[in-house]
């Protein structure tokens, strides 16, 4: 894996320009701000920008990218910091440009389903918001009370419930942004249907900020289910609740989500925050969490009831059905505290793999060889559902995984090992800045320099979170 680049300098003529854009309120210079901005929640990463920088209009971020384009000073985009890659670590230093203040819904359309949008927006306030409407955002990522919208597009983030609805790319109908030159453009048609040349607005979803800086963004919404309903199934076996998640599947049903979480991590996660929600038997290795939802509560009990006789086959232990919606409340809860738990019991480094779901036992049974091998701990969790397994792991006196050539060799087996079972490196935290030393696992130089090209034509000046996803 290469180094991080060296830092750049700002003049003091370019913070006297911020100034005059945006106010010198919002451009922001002292060592706190600085190293608060310098950090998200990857690993124990921390790469402190030489100013902050709060714009509240497009325009304003159109001026400042012309400054920086013409001096070729690095700009480095940041949401709520809640990425895991290092995408929004500005490791160049440079200008770093914060969205917080760019954070109101436009306008909630219910003739066509549509919101409008800026990107500060957190991800939970806007479903809230729609909800009261009847109308219903699906992604909903476990960091979701505090991640923004434009963070969102910029990671093409999921969550439990893409199993059922999809990502973030299945909702974006349109985006205007600002390009590294300045230039304001939208990229689609707030239509449902848009074959009017390359469509550039699914090319921004997941560019993780490297090609242009998102300052609006309509999403399409759907009418919101009126019911729903949970189980907790116990395995003894962490395979066996893999290949059960496949079998749902095969047998015809469609949950809103299967999350899977193995022991170890509800362990961690309910010792710390004293919660016994999910009961913990002797024997059990792993549990699935299994929502179903629709409009008809009938057909939703004859769908759990259908799918816990699937599990009896897969040596699962007493199921448990949420009775109200205060246990639903908390399953969900625990489940989505798992990974700071997890983090906060020395687990700092999380890889987000993906494999085709029926591949998830020889997925989960290669982690815990290559944990023997590497002499590193991991614990499993994640959406089940569509593969996605995030996999947090503990090595004693590892804090960041590109610092220590044992994890690195480690962490190249695992992406070889998703590889090989048809899978890739990440699902939807992104590349960013701790993954790209794994790209030419999963893709040929081929695909890398199609891709530096299509960057190049975005950004000849390579100012843009210069440094992500590749070199």
């Amino acid at each position: 894996m290469k180094a991080f680049a060296e830092k750049t300098r700002l003049a003091q003529q370019h913070i006297t320009q911020f100034k005059a854009i945006i106010g010198a309120a919002y451009v922001l210079e002292d060592e706190a701000t600085r190293l608060h901005y310098g950090h998200d929640e990857t690993e124990a990463l921390s790469f402190p920008p030489e100013v902050v920088l709060k714009p509240r209009t497009a325009i304003e971020i159109s001026e400042i990218l012309k400054i920086c384009n013409t001096e070729k000073i690095p700009v480095t985009p940041r949401g709520a910091g809640t990425g895991l890659s290092g995408g929004a670590l500005p490791h160049i230093g440079g200008v770093l440009i914060s969205t917080e203040r760019m954070n109101s819904i436009l306008q909630i359309d219910e003739s066509n389903l549509q919101v409008t949008t800026e990107p500060g927006v957190i991800t939970e306030v806007l479903q809230d918001a729609v909800k009261t409407k009847g109308l219903f955002y699906p992604p909903d990522p476990a960091s979701r009370g505090s991640c923004f919208i434009g963070g969102n597009i910029a990671e093409n983030s999921g969550g439990p419930k893409a199993v059922k609805y999809g990502v973030v790319k299945d909702y974006v109908l349109n985006l205007e942004i600002v390009l590294p030159n300045g230039e304001i453009i939208w990229t689609g048609a707030n239509v449902l249907k848009n074959v009017t040349g390359y469509n550039l607005t699914q090319l921004i979803i997941g560019s993780e900020g490297t090609l242009a800086i998102v300052t609006k963004i309509v999403l399409k919404l759907i009418p919101l289910p009126k019911y729903d309903l949970l189980m907790l199934a116990p395995f003894h076996s962490l395979e066996k609740a893999g290949e059960a998640v496949s079998a749902i599947f095969r047998a015809g049903f469609t949950p809103s989500a299967v999350e899977l979480v193995e022991i170890d991590a509800l362990l961690i996660v309910s010792n710390m925050t004293g919660d016994s929600t999910i009961p913990i038997t002797a024997g059990t290795e792993a549990h699935l969490i299994i929502e179903v939802d629709g409009n008809h509560m009938e057909a939703l009990i004859a769908e759990m009831e259908a799918i816990s006789e699937v599990l009896t086959s897969y040596d699962c232990g007493e199921i448990y059905f949420a009775d109200d919606v205060q246990q639903k409340a908390a399953l969900w809860k625990l489940r989505k505290q798992v990974a700071e738990a997890v983090k906060l019991k020395g687990y700092m480094i999380e890889e987000d793999t993906v494999v085709p779901r029926a591949a998830l036992p020889a997925l989960i049974r290669g982690v815990k060889a290559l944990g023997e091998k590497h002499r590193f701990h991991a614990v499993c969790y994640g959406h089940a559902g569509d593969g996605n397994l995030h996999i947090r792991i503990k090595k004693e006196g590892t804090a960041n995984s590109a610092t220590e050539p044992v994890m690195v060799e480690g962490l190249r087996a695992l992406f070889e090992l998703v590889k090989e079972l048809g899978g890739t490196i990440s699902a939807e935290h992104g590349i960013g800045l701790v993954q790209k030393g794994y790209m030419d696992i999963v893709m040929s130089e081929t695909h890398l320099q199609l891709m530096r090209g299509i960057k190049k034509v975005f950004d000849p000046n390579n100012i843009l979170n210069a440094g992500k996803i590749f070199d």
